[in-house]
């Protein structure tokens, strides 16, 4: 009873590591949102599919873990790293019944690291990853969380920042931010990490507030000391000051 939970990265082949891409070749049976199959399919080949849509993670869960108990060895990937709003945590409680299931995580490029590269080096220093999405979490606890960041100068980085129900939300944290950072903090987005169509940009955080992201997107809001090095994300760890 082997059951792979896979973070396959950004999306592109080239970002996958080898460890994932052994464990899918080594799999009978690959279990997935349609969308991230898409992402893997010529590695796939003629194994067996099985794949839910969106909203439906308990459901993949369970399908996965059925076909493993009939000794099966199945992979059931995500996208970035399975450990970092994937599915590992899930996993281990759709299993919890079934101890003798031989579970293993395999880690992937999340967002933050893969966005961050693009931007220069945000993420240096202590930061927080925060997803803006309130289907699992609610607004208000993602407020205080928005919050306490900022008061805490971490550097910020936002999952999920928008979509066609939340159209106005990175508005909405831009506006909690801005009680404890400066309208000119050094702030980036990167849209489809990893993938065709890869874009970095940099503004304020003023200007972030007004400006128009999607699910696709992955925002960066500096700390007090982030600065634009040659058009690039920096954020000092503070090695000039030892």
């Amino acid at each position: 009873m082997k059951l792979y939970v896979i973070g396959i990265g950004p999306g592109g082949a080239d970002q996958m590591t080898p460890r994932a891409r052994q464990a899918i070749e080594h799999s009978d049976i690959i279990a997935g949102y349609t969308t991230y199959i898409d992402l893997v399919r010529p590695l796939i080949g003629d194994k067996e599919i099985l794949q839910t849509p969106m909203k439906k993670e308990i459901d993949r869960c369970k399908l996965a873990r059925d076909a493993a108990l009939t000794g099966k060895t199945v992979s059931m990937i995500c996208s970035g790293d399975a450990g970092v709003y994937g599915m590992a945590g899930l996993m281990y409680e759709v299993c919890e019944q079934h101890p003798d299931m031989d579970i293993e995580v395999i880690p992937g490029i999340t967002a933050a690291c893969g966005g961050a590269a693009v931007l220069g080096a945000p993420l240096i220093h202590d930061f927080a990853v925060i997803s803006l999405s309130d289907l699992l979490t609610p607004w208000e606890k993602i407020q205080k969380r928005l919050d306490f960041a900022a008061q805490a100068d971490f550097c910020i980085c936002l999952y999920n920042p928008s979509s066609h129900k939340r159209a106005d939300y990175l508005q909405k944290a831009c506006d909690i931010l801005l009680k404890s950072k400066s309208t000119e903090t050094p702030c980036g987005t990167v849209r489809n990490i990893g993938r065709d169509g890869e874009c970095g940009e940099i503004y304020t955080l003023a200007q972030l507030r007004d400006t128009k992201v999607d699910m696709f997107t992955t925002v960066f809001i500096g700390n007090s000391q982030t600065r634009v090095i040659n058009g690039k994300l920096v954020t000092p760890r503070g090695y000039e000051n030892k």
